[in-house]
C-alpha cells in the first residue's frame, strides 16, 4: 500500500474503534503516549510507517487512567488469528491479522524484537501490562501485539 496517515484503529474483537493521534519521541527516547484525558484515543509513531506500508507501524494507547479503563484495556485478550483494521486518510482500509501476544517486562524490553523492520508490513499494538506495581504506582512491563498485513 502507498503511504497514508491512518485515521482509526479497530479492533472487532474487543470493540475497540478509536481515533489515532500522532506521537512522537519523548525528552527519554520513549515513545510518547496519548494524553489522558480521553479513554477512547490512540496514537501512531508518526515517523514510522504508516500502517500498511513496508516496515513496523507502531500504535500505543493506554490500558487506564486515573478515571478507569482506556482504550487498549482489553488488548491482552486476543488471539492470534483476530483482525485488526487501521482506516487510513486516502480512505483505504489495512487489514492485519494478529500473529502473537506478548507481555514484556519494562526492565527488559525487547526493543530489536518489537521495532525491527521485518521486510514487511506489520504492526505493532503497545500498552501496558505485566501486573501494577502499587507501591511505584506503574505497571511492571507492556502487552505487545504483533500482526501482519493481510489485505490492503
Amino acid at each position: 500500500m502507498p503511504p497514508s496517515p491512518p485515521l482509526r484503529v479497530q479492533i472487532p474483537a474487543i470493540g475497540v474503534d478509536a481515533p489515532l493521534m500522532d506521537l512522537a519521541i519523548d525528552g527519554t527516547g520513549r515513545l510518547a503516549s496519548p494524553p489522558e484525558s480521553d479513554t477512547n484515543l490512540a496514537g501512531w509513531w508518526a515517523r514510522g510507517p504508516s500502517p500498511g506500508t513496508r516496515g513496523t507501524s507502531i500504535v500505543a494507547g493506554h490500558v487506564d487512567i486515573p478515571t478507569g479503563p482506556a482504550v487498549f484495556y482489553n488488548l491482552g485478550a486476543l488471539k492470534p488469528g483476530m483482525t485488526i483494521r487501521i482506516q487510513r486518510a486516502d480512505g483505504s482500509t489495512a487489514h492485519f491479522t494478529i500473529n502473537s501476544i506478548d507481555v514484556y517486562s519494562a526492565d527488559d524490553f525487547p526493543d530489536q524484537k518489537v521495532y525491527a523492520d521485518t521486510g514487511r508490513p506489520e504492526i505493532r499494538l503497545i500498552t501496558c501490562g505485566g501486573g501494577f506495581n502499587k507501591k511505584l504506582q506503574r505497571y511492571e512491563g507492556n502487552v505487545v501485539v504483533s500482526a501482519h498485513l493481510t489485505t490492503p
